[in-house]
């Protein structure tokens, strides 16, 4: 662990607006309900890649901004995309209703934590772009519709090849 510019760091020095690309990969969701990426918070956010489930996965793409927090050695994440409090932050996928999808049945959130994401995993991300964070949600529920809430178990976060 090294003190760069006042910020810990392991091996590497990371800029201040070091882009992190992340996959949500929905498992099997409920057919016929729209999911989208929320982006903003509070009263001021949009739903982004809407997404209608048929069959299959379904795949949402996108970056978070590394936060340099003086005098700590975790990872922190800003941007649009992320939610939540210094060590409990996360993304939430829309659903349903709140996805902007009027005559469903179904209005939830799904909340993916961004626990786990570690100095290494991004250190190993560092110049290559085929490589991204990927985790993989199951997207149907106990009750058989949209899986909502926090996820729990969470399995994580790990390396993988980006799709072509």
């Amino acid at each position: 662990m090294v003190k760069y510019r006042g910020y810990y760091s392991h091996s590497k020095q990371y800029g201040m607006n070091e882009q992190i690309p992340l996959v949500i990969v929905l498992q099997q969701p409920p057919a016929g309900v729209d999911f989208g990426l929320q982006k903003g918070s509070g009263n001021s956010y949009e739903t982004v890649q809407k997404q209608r489930s048929v069959s299959g996965d379904l795949y949402f793409e996108f970056t978070v901004t590394l936060k340099r927090n003086k005098d700590s050695v975790d990872t922190d994440f800003k941007g649009p995309f992320v939610q939540g409090p210094l060590k409990g932050r996360f993304v939430y996928i829309d659903i349903g209703t709140l996805a902007g999808q009027t005559d469903s049945a179904w209005s939830r959130r799904l909340k993916i934590p961004l626990q786990g994401i570690s100095f290494d995993m991004i250190d190993r991300l560092q110049g290559n772009e085929q490589l991204h964070l990927e985790t993989r949600i199951a997207g149907t529920g106990k009750d058989g519709g949209p899986t909502c809430g926090t996820v729990k178990p969470f399995e994580g976060w790990k390396i993988t090849l980006r799709k072509k």
